[in-house]
């Protein structure tokens, strides 16, 4: 498994860490049980890396993991990232207020049950606070030793910048793969200028660049998917032909297409770090597979023959999950 560091002076982990949405219903039932088994499973496949969110099932994968850690005596292996900004509130679905990041962290602490946590996400932005304010906030959790870093999730390289300036900014969040590549119009160029890292969400495109892409009648059941356009016809048929070709493409490689696509991410720079969630060990092991490899210029000029720039089908959101991710170019 590749290493990399998270941030200028942050620790090192593996390329590819394991996104903990997963311990949640957001792709259809989950059982604590089975996303135990998914930490041991990254132990043992050298994943050290772990991203969750205390919105995730409201704490649930926070829990999860805690309970995890505890079951072991508290010792922890992984490098652990969780994230604050986003609420239940209809009126105000984000909040960076000072007494609500102050609240949400110590709770946070409490469900993983440790002392500090290592990197610490605004996961959507609050336009009632301006993002220095928010860093600054954000900068005396550091100070206090309840967080050791500070992220920012989908914001823009204009941001970041202003973001910086206060206080360093050990990564930030977004999605990339050979599905969405908007990072490549100035955010990552942004990351390593400022030493910070670019953390890859959904870098298989949400099971579109795997050998088993989700079909309409499976994303009935994935309250976010249903609702995404990628995955609604007619985009997800087209979507469906492409994958065919990939797949296909990554067998003549002689690896799977999950396992392509992630080496694929990580060639894009040293500087970026792939978060892939699953709650298959199986596909864990594919994902996993794809922090061993290298690729060839020769095999980016075939992968990219296959999925040029702006092939994907519908965009990467709905008008209703637009809202609170930062746009920009």
């Amino acid at each position: 498994m590749k290493q990399r560091k998270l941030g200028q002076s942050g620790p090192t982990v593996s390329a590819i860490g394991y996104g903990a949405m997963s311990f949640t219903d957001f792709y259809g039932p989950a059982d604590d049980a089975d996303s135990a088994r998914v930490l041991d499973a990254c132990l043992e496949l050298g994943v050290t890396h772990l991203d969750t969110s205390n919105a995730y099932g409201m704490g649930r994968s926070e829990t999860v993991i805690g309970n995890w850690l505890r079951a072991r005596g508290g010792e922890n292996p992984f490098t652990i990232a969780t994230k604050v900004g986003i609420t239940r509130d209809p009126e105000h679905r984000f909040n960076n207020a000072p007494e609500h990041l102050t609240q949400e962290l110590d709770d946070s602490l409490k469900r993983l049950g440790v002392e500090a946590i290592d990197l610490y996400y605004v996961h959507r932005r609050d336009l009632r606070h301006e993002i220095e304010e928010v860093t600054e906030t954000m900068a005396g959790f550091v100070r206090a030793g309840k967080i050791k870093a500070i992220g920012y999730s989908e914001i823009a390289p204009s941001s970041l910048r202003r973001a910086h300036a206060v206080h360093p900014i050990a990564a930030v969040q977004s999605e990339y793969s050979l599905s969405t590549r908007s990072p490549e119009l100035g955010l990552i160029q942004t990351c390593a200028d400022i030493g910070a890292s670019l953390v890859a969400f959904s870098p298989v495109g949400r099971s579109l660049l795997t050998d088993r892409p989700h079909s309409l009648a499976a994303v009935q059941d994935m309250p976010f998917l249903k609702g995404n356009p990628r995955f609604m016809e007619p985009h997800l048929s087209a979507n469906h032909s492409y994958n065919a070709d990939f797949c296909a493409l990554a067998a003549d490689m002689g690896m799977s297409a999950a396992t392509l696509a992630l080496a694929w991410v990580l060639h894009q720079g040293p500087e970026v770090i792939a978060i892939p969630g699953t709650r298959s060990i199986a596909h864990l092991k594919e994902l996993a597979a794809g922090g061993k490899m290298v690729l060839s210029q020769e095999g980016i000029a075939r992968i990219e023959a296959v999925l040029p720039v702006g092939w994907a089908h519908g965009d990467r959101y709905s008008a209703a999950q637009w809202v609170g991710p930062e746009r920009y170019c």
